[in-house]
């Protein structure tokens, strides 16, 4: 415990005095933190005061922090990346000279830059070890260059969230089923299952019933987990696997879950609780970004979106002017991963594109210390999305058993307001009917198309459940021929 307490002490230190990432008392600190569980079944009391765990800061002290960090971000931006050291030099701002109000008024980082020129974001010095691409469901995928510092730091960060978090144990087994070119998720996941004494499966985005069966299936392991124990999936995956285990006729005690996360897409309340049908356990989710990595959020028991301010400067504003939003207002999320937390790809104020609602009021809930705004609310695409937000559509979409999950639609403006064409597995007049009543309560649509066949819809976005890779579980053994004993040649006289 005395040794624990020095490796805490010795990264906040570092972090306090802008040092490189402190990776190696990081990692200690997870080590410590593992053999505590190990030992005693439980965190310590301390658990509270280790990194992603903020407590209480005071408002003053936070400003001091922030401002400090910015500056040695930006200064290292400005000097070491050849995007903002141009910005800078074009705007004559001295990254030193900046404060918490100046800051608002440096141009923001829109998501096109880093997609058409990631090298200009690489700060020199830095030797890249690893190159995460996001998924392009948005759009052409986002490279995002990485350390091996930052690599190991997230798996480190990764380990005590798994405990903490996901109150992860030695003898659980963890399913992953993302996409296996999710590189950097697949590596830091498996790597702090593995450090918790936990075991990792790769499940990959399979066929969602050829899942189910490998879900269920008993594993052949010592220990008391006989099945997979943890699941963490892409939302639209985890609509998949929901679906095809209602009609599957697939009941909670067929499987051995106890935890489930769904991540990198909204997750409605209505899915949530045909989840928790299906499964026997409710899904959890947060917000990361792999741009913004490690910085995320994790959601309070209010639905809360906290932010933890260590990793990143978060700011709302408006998607169109780049201005904050006011209270209770919607905006885009604008991120700002902090030093010495990134060190390769560099970003200054990125639009993630991301809607959130601030909060009309201060929060009153366990998470209270820790800056928050309403869950994901969507993607920005045009006024229609702040119109008719992407959440309140799936809320309306993911609780009809007609509709097919996971659920897509697509929002066309017309002269009489935005109409609504959603794939149903079948064109009822009371299935409209109630999409219909249940939209006049939330959505301002000027109507309602249901569509059978996917060839008649408009244009859907794609969703991360589309990147489904192949099994041959149920194919067909190949035929296999005789090898034949070719028929000898004869010799030329």
């Amino acid at each position: 415990m005395f040794a624990s307490a020095v490796h805490q002490l010795r990264y906040a230190a570092g972090l306090m005095r802008g040092e490189r990432m402190p990776v190696e008392s990081l990692a200690r600190i997870a080590r410590d933190l593992v053999a505590t569980v190990r030992e005693f079944g439980e965190p310590g009391e301390d658990s509270a005061l280790l990194p992603g765990q903020q407590g209480p800061i005071d408002p003053d002290v936070r400003r001091t922090v922030l401002t400090r960090a910015l500056r040695r971000t930006a200064r290292r931006a400005a000097t070491r990346t050849a995007y903002y050291q141009a910005m800078f030099a074009g705007l004559g701002v001295r990254p030193h000279d900046l404060t918490l109000d100046s800051w608002t008024e440096l141009p923001v980082t829109p998501k096109a830059a880093l997609r058409g020129m990631p090298a200009a974001f690489v700060a020199s010095g830095v030797d890249p070890a690893l190159l995460a691409l996001t998924t392009g469901t948005s759009g052409t995928p986002t490279h995002v260059w990485l350390s091996r510092r930052e690599v190991d730091m997230m798996v480190a960060l990764n380990t005590i969230s798994a405990v903490l978090g996901q109150r992860l144990r030695p003898g659980h087994v963890v399913a992953y089923a993302g996409s296996s070119r999710g590189t950097i998720p697949v590596l830091c996941v498996s790597a702090a299952v593995m450090a918790v004494g936990a075991t990792f499966v790769q499940l990959g985005t399979l066929a969602p019933e050829v899942a189910l069966e490998r879900l269920a299936a008993p594993l052949p392991l010592p220990g008391p987990a006989r099945q997979i124990t943890h699941l963490t999936a892409n939302t639209s995956y985890l609509a998949a696997l929901v679906s095809a285990a209602e009609r599957g006729g697939w009941r909670p005690a067929d499987f051995g879950l106890v935890s489930l996360q769904a991540g990198g897409e909204v997750l409605s309340d209505a899915l949530r609780l045909r989840a928790r049908r299906a499964f026997g356990v409710e899904p959890e989710t947060g917000y990361v970004l792999t741009e913004g990595m490690p910085a995320g959020a994790r959601l309070c028991s209010a639905r809360h979106l906290h932010h933890s301010a260590e990793f990143a400067h978060v700011e709302v504003l408006d998607p169109v002017t780049y201005r904050p939003v006011a209270p209770g207002e919607t905006g885009t999320v604008v991120l700002t991963p902090l030093l010495p937390y990134r060190e390769c790809t560099l970003l200054l104020r990125y639009v993630t594109g991301d809607l959130v609602r601030t909060l009309a009021a201060p929060p009153t809930c366990e998470l209270a210390a820790i800056p928050a705004t309403s869950d994901i609310l969507g993607r920005y695409g045009g006024p229609v999305s702040l119109e008719v937000p992407h959440r309140q559509v799936l809320e309306i979409l993911d609780a009809e058993p007609d509709v097919a999950l996971p659920a897509r639609y697509a929002l066309v403006e017309e002269p009489g307001g935005p109409v609504l064409h959603v794939l149903a597995r079948h064109r009822s007049p009371r299935l409209l009917a109630r999409l219909e009543d249940a939209a006049a309560l939330a959505l301002p649509l000027g109507g309602i198309i249901l569509h059978e066949d996917p060839a008649t819809m408009p244009p859907t976005p794609p969703l991360r459940a589309d990147l489904r890779e192949h099994s041959f579980d149920h194919h067909p053994t190949p035929t296999v021929f005789p090898r034949t004993t070719p028929a000898a040649v004869p010799a030329h006289p």
